[in-house]
């Protein structure tokens, strides 16, 4: 009976990594990519948002003698830096919560979850307001508390698609599927901006008329554009419930190879007549489940083989993540540096339209352009390869960048500026979430790639920190710093071992003995 079981579970393996690719694949990215869009729309939104949030909950009056000159103010730096790093936070518990419970309990029974906590918190953020004084919270300790509950389920997203989508994929096209997924980050953002300016634009009348209430009018923008992010969620959800559990899960953890094999013909023939709706098997009397445990991770994790890969996914990521939300989460401010929505003589119309150009230019010329040529080349150069090409690109630009701002020029600044934007997606913006994915063993593969990500969102934290105690004029020192991280980056990198060609079992090496499965 252990012998047709581990022939069994050879058969399904060989069914996954060997299989053509084929709709169920397209399927399984477009539906794990919606999610991943919409994260990164709700989570970069918030740059444009909080500029509009200060013209209008922070306007000023400043009188020059009997003089009423009315201008755009914005939020005081603590508040700006507690709004970004809100969600960052719950990103990061969301992280390591879903990574733990789908190893737990299942993907499937995690996935879509996630996705109904970012959806409804989008909603409630467009709706925030300032309640009821004396005591009450301000518009914007509204939003931190929505933004925070909102980074919990952008958390939880991460480990689910990585590994969702990394255990349904073939070998041949694992790298790309995976990096597909984490692509459409760059259309989030790209369309994040190309919202703003559409919904700037229907304004534009009333904004540029001479009533000197028209400022009120930017708290229509503002929501409707972080509204607007609902709207990719609320399509992927049906299709995230509906989605079968990976068998690579119900094998390893729950223990039942048959219904994991009927799994597998399902997806990837879809005509299995021994699978009822649920995709379940029909007979579960040989199931054992064998749930993962903190000391068996903690076992695994102690030598030094094991150890050294998570230290190296999750440095590198920590590392890179100090740079990537340091200058996107705070692109509009550091365009700014490049004439960008600066000048004191521009009216609110003008500072909301150059900075949402200046998002544009580099997202679409940097930001998704990175992203799809790291989904061209991941499977042919490997996973490695581009790490280690991004992170010395990256310390090369943001060393010049700092040492030579000065004498650059503007054009050529905006241009390395905009090359950092490419190699951080072509490179380890997108390698770091694709390797965890593949080179931990199924039972600990999502707790693992949520390790890794929470990592780096502590990064993220920790730069938004810097940025406000450094503060925006020491622009040099910052992109310095930047560039110190991205060497720390590269020199963990080299923990990490190559993954491309490889199937899963192959990757891992390693024999589970206390819960007697097998890796290869």
């Amino acid at each position: 009976m252990q012998r047709d079981s581990l022939l069994e579970r050879k058969e399904t393996l060989q069914q996954l990594n060997n299989a053509k690719f084929g709709w169920f694949h397209i399927k399984a990215c477009l539906v794990s990519g919606i999610g991943f869009f919409t994260d990164a729309y709700d989570l970069f939104i918030i740059q444009l948002a909080v500029i509009m949030i200060g013209m209008v909950y922070y306007h000023d009056e400043v009188r020059d003698g009997d003089t009423v000159i009315k201008k755009a103010d914005k939020l005081y730096p603590v508040s700006e830096t507690l709004l970004k790093q809100s969600a960052l936070i719950g990103t990061l518990i969301g992280q390591l919560l879903f990574g733990y419970l789908a190893d737990l309990l299942g993907r499937k029974k995690m996935y879509g979850t996630e996705l109904l906590i970012i959806v409804f918190t989008t909603v409630t953020s467009a709706l925030a307001a300032n309640t009821a004084a004396p005591n009450g919270l301000t518009i914007v300790g509204m939003l931190i508390i929505w933004r925070f509950l909102l980074g919990v389920g952008i958390g939880g997203d991460y480990p689910l698609s990585a590994i969702i989508t990394s255990e349904f994929a073939n070998t041949k096209n694992r790298g790309a599927m995976i990096a597909a997924v984490f692509a459409m980050q760059g259309f989030g953002i790209l369309t994040g901006s190309l919202v703003s300016l559409l919904v700037l634009f229907s304004f534009s009348n009333t904004l540029n008329s001479s009533d000197p209430l028209n400022y009120l009018q930017i708290d229509h923008v503002w929501r409707i554009i972080v509204a607007f992010g609902a709207v990719p969620g609320l399509v992927a959800i049906y299709f995230r419930m509906t989605i079968p559990e990976t068998p690579r899960f119900t094998m390893d953890i729950k223990g039942d190879v048959g219904k994991a094999k009927k799994n597998a013909q399902q997806v990837l023939k879809n005509n299995s007549n021994d699978i009822s709706e649920d995709g379940t098997s029909l007979d579960d009397s040989n199931q054992k489940i064998q749930k993962p445990s903190f000391y068996e991770l903690k076992r695994y994790l102690s030598k030094w083989r094991n150890g050294k890969i998570l230290l190296g996914t999750a440095m590198a990521w920590f590392a890179l993540d100090v740079g990537f939300y340091g200058i996107n989460l705070n692109q509009t401010t550091i365009l700014k540096q490049m004439g960008f929505g600066s000048g004191s003589d521009l009216s609110q119309y003008e500072i909301l339209k150059q900075a949402i150009y200046g998002n544009l230019i580099t997202s679409a010329l940097g930001t998704v352009p990175g992203y799809w040529l790291t989904v061209l080349f991941v499977d042919r150069w490997g996973r490695k390869k581009i790490q280690i090409m991004g992170f010395v690109a990256l310390t090369i630009l943001f060393t010049v960048m700092g040492l030579c701002k000065d004498i650059l020029g503007h054009y050529l600044f905006i241009t390395l500026y905009t090359l950092a934007n490419l190699f951080n997606n072509f490179g380890p913006n997108a390698t770091t979430f694709i390797i965890p994915g593949e080179v931990f063993p199924t039972r600990y593969r999502s707790t693992c790639h949520g390790i890794s990500a929470a990592s780096g969102k502590l990064g993220a934290i920790i730069s938004q920190v810097w940025f406000l105690g450094l503060g925006a004029d020491n622009f040099q020192a910052i992109m310095l710093v930047f560039a110190v991280f991205m060497a720390i980056g590269l020199a963990f990198t080299f923990l990490i071992p190559e993954t491309k060609g490889k199937t899963l079992e192959e990757i891992c090496e390693v024999q589970l003995k206390s819960s007697q499965i097998q890796c290869v």
